[in-house]
């Protein structure tokens, strides 16, 4: 163990570079934002080699949390400054910081006013990220949570499109309506339990009629990040309006807090009502996956059209999750994981093109395989593992996911396969759209092939997709006994299995 506080090394970081940006890089001026820019990439770069170390630290043999820190904050209220990671929020930490540097490199040919601003928003939204996986404590959990949604308002807000206000404020609306539920519940919990640590609310054995409506409440707030069906619709105005960086932030991260948010709070914490719930989520998450399927197959943006697919892969998602058995939970952790590096991949392919020609519109390309052939191939390997092509991380998440939907009931795993088939129909439309036939368009001919910059981007996100695709055992070993953990206890809580 470290004695060193390398949780909080990681979430305040990001911070002393966004306060290095503004202390050291005073101006306009190209070579400002070449400070800035490079400021931004090694504190996050280095933010993500230190948070490699909570692996090294890690036991996942240890279900309970592991390297916490706790401080008394605000005595007064029983209001404590803790922070710990289990195997469930390891990997969430470990995403964080690996997507940022990412994210800096493509503001790098992507942004282009402002530089300085949108670096320190980059690095704020990586600290509150961070911050909610590491939080054990409900004022310090809130704070992160509710936090993320001030940098990510400014993403879209000022270096979004053309619609961009009216996105953010619908981002910003619906996430921040869900969140105000969610303080209801935190109150009545903590008045019940009588303190904030979010450790002691697992397993305290709330009041049924009370835990339905905690449940409920923690619902609003977690199936509008996720996003679930019908609470989705500001998702693809968000993603569409976002620069790519914030594209990729908002669906290789911020989803999957919903994600953690349903185990962490809603599972664990609120075991019989999760159970007593699970149809109705199971039967939103199969709605999804179908409609937002076929909602993507008639899309002309290129953004929306990965946006829809996010949806629907955040079905497969809250499906595993509520199947309360464990091929659906790991399933439900391999698809997050894997989520994060193919969308993330997939908007960085969008912004590649759009840094170029300035348009989503796939009607405008057409033929790219003959002028960008590794942009091709980048591309198809990242589509075919959105797919779930065998050897590829979309698959080993969405195979489990649905032998969990099996277990639970066979109807429920034949409706979630239709959305993989739908979901192939989408993705290789979108391909053979963007890539085959004639090179008639000029603009579209000139386009160079990908630089040093952009294989910078993609290749650490290659190398992990196909690492989950072809041996998972790594990334299922460190989750695993903690997900085991969980549903044992929630299914004894419960009273016994389900489905």
């Amino acid at each position: 163990m470290p004695n060193w506080p390398i949780l909080s090394v990681i979430t305040f970081l990001p911070l002393v570079g966004a306060l290095l940006i503004m202390l050291c890089v005073r101006g306009e001026g190209k070579l400002q934002e070449k400070a800035a820019q490079q400021i931004a990439l090694w504190v996050s770069l280095a933010t993500f080699v230190i948070s490699l170390l909570t692996l090294k630290y890690f036991d996942p043999a240890n279900t309970g949390f592991q390297l916490v820190e706790n401080l008394v904050w605000i005595p007064a209220y029983k209001i404590a400054y803790i922070k710990g990671v289990d195997g469930i929020s390891v990997w969430f930490v470990i995403i964080s910081t690996f997507l940022t540097p990412i994210c800096v490199l493509s503001a790098i040919g992507g942004v282009h006013k402002r530089v300085k601003e949108f670096m320190i928003a980059l690095l704020l939204l990586e600290s509150m990220m961070v911050g909610v996986f590491t939080s054990l404590d409900f004022v310090l959990f809130y704070l992160f949570f509710e936090g993320i949604l001030i940098p990510m308002f400014l993403i879209i807000g000022i270096w979004g499109g053309e619609k961009r206000t009216y996105a953010a404020y619908k981002f910003f609306l619906y996430t921040f309506l869900g969140s105000v539920l969610m303080l209801v519940a935190i109150f009545a919990m903590v008045q019940h339990v009588g303190t904030t640590d979010m450790r002691a609310m697992i397993g305290a054995g709330f009041p049924k009629e009370m835990a339905v409506w905690l449940w409920l409440a923690f619902f609003a707030s977690f199936a509008v990040k996720t996003p679930m069906w019908p609470f989705h619709t500001w998702l693809p105005y968000a993603h569409v309006e976002a620069p790519t960086a914030g594209s990729v932030i908002l669906a290789g991260v911020l989803l999957k807090m919903g994600g953690y948010g349903f185990i962490r709070i809603a599972v664990q914490m609120l075991p019989e009502a999760s159970v007593k719930f699970a149809p109705l989520v199971i039967g939103l998450s199969l709605i999804a996956i179908i409609y937002t399927s076929l909602v993507a197959l008639a899309q002309s943006d290129m953004k929306k059209l990965i946006a829809y697919s996010s949806v629907a892969h955040m079905g497969y998602v809250t499906l595993g999750i509520f199947s309360f058995n464990q091929p659906g939970l790991d399933g439900a952790m391999m698809v997050m994981l894997s989520h994060t590096f193919v969308s993330a991949a997939l908007f960085l392919c969008v912004g590649v093109v759009y840094d170029r020609l300035h348009t989503r519109d796939i009607a405008r390309y057409g033929g790219m395989a003959h002028n960008m052939p590794k942009y091709a191939l980048v591309f198809m390997l990242f589509m075919l593992a959105s797919v779930g092509l065998p050897g590829t991380s979309g698959f080993v998440g969405e195979f489990l996911s649905m032998q969990g939907a099996y277990l639970a009931n066979s109807w429920y795993a034949f409706i979630a396969a239709t959305g993989v088939v739908l979901g192939a129909a989408y993705m290789l439309w979108l391909y053979r759209r963007l890539f085959y036939g004639d090179l008639t368009k000029d603009d579209v001919r000139a386009m160079p092939d990908l630089n040093a910059r952009e294989y910078a981007m993609f290749l650490p996100l290659l190398a992990l997709v196909l690492w989950i695709g072809i041996y998972p055992a790594p990334f299922r070993n460190v989750f695993a006994p903690t997900a085991e953990k969980i549903l044992s206890d929630t299914l004894k809580l419960a009273g016994g299995s389900h489905g």
